[in-house]
């Protein structure tokens, strides 16, 4: 996975080097929703609704109108609940870990053609700087997930999320008449959510592993002309 993300930084840095006119830089706002899960952090692990929204800016590349460098700014949430069906009506299933950020993401973006009204492509890294982070209904005996909280018994072992994090992200979307547009996009944690949330004491490997905090985001762009 370290070898995409130096690809897609790779990529762009190339496409740095060719010709960019930032004098004709499209400025909008996006917002939707995300859908965000954490690999091998709490159990139950169930999936967090949250949403998105912020300021977008592309710099065209080259000199047809297909290819362009997109960064964003945004209020991105993510994290994850305790609702998963197997832990209906037990302790944990109303649990709430959310994790919210200023993210930054800069993706390559190409156009499928130089149509006004056509699908594209994102590729590129996310940056995400942690805002705050809210923890509540916590499953019985599992105190330490809470960030606030410091458990005699194991004091080494806590959830409190890392306050920068990194991903790599791709997506799909569609532009009408390139000012209305509509992106489906996935990004994967690169880096440790919650670097000391290791269980030893278990008998779960999974307890072990980077906890690594994976999101599924649909949102509407606006360009102004």
């Amino acid at each position: 996975m370290k070898k995409i993300l130096f690809g897609s930084l790779l990529l762009i840095s190339s496409f740095s080097q060719a010709q960019i006119d930032f004098r004709s830089t499209e400025f909008g706002l996006v917002v939707g929703g995300t859908y965000s899960r954490v690999r091998n952090a709490h159990n139950p692990s169930g999936p967090r609704f949250s949403v998105l929204g912020g300021v977008v800016a592309q710099v065209p590349v080259g000199i047809t109108q297909q290819f362009y460098i997109q960064g964003e700014v945004l209020y991105y949430g993510a994290g994850e609940t305790g609702k998963t069906k197997e832990a209906k009506g037990r302790s944990g299933y109303d649990a709430v870990y959310a994790n919210n950020y200023l993210s930054v993401p800069l993706n390559f973006k190409a156009y499928f053609s130089e149509a006004e009204s056509e699908f594209f492509g994102l590729i590129g890294p996310r940056f995400n700087f942690l805002i705050d982070q809210k923890v509540k209904n916590l499953p019985t005996g599992r105190d330490y997930y809470d960030p606030n909280v410091v458990n005699p018994q194991y004091p080494n072992i806590n959830g409190k999320a890392n306050s920068f994090n990194f991903g790599l992200g791709a997506g799909v979307g569609y532009s009408y008449k390139r000012q209305l547009e509509i992106a489906l996009k996935y990004d994967i944690g690169l880096s440790n959510t919650y670097p000391n949330l290791v269980e030893s004491w278990t008998l779960d490997p999974d307890a072990q592993k980077k906890k690594s905090e994976q999101v599924i985001s649909l949102g509407v762009t606006y360009f102004f002309k």
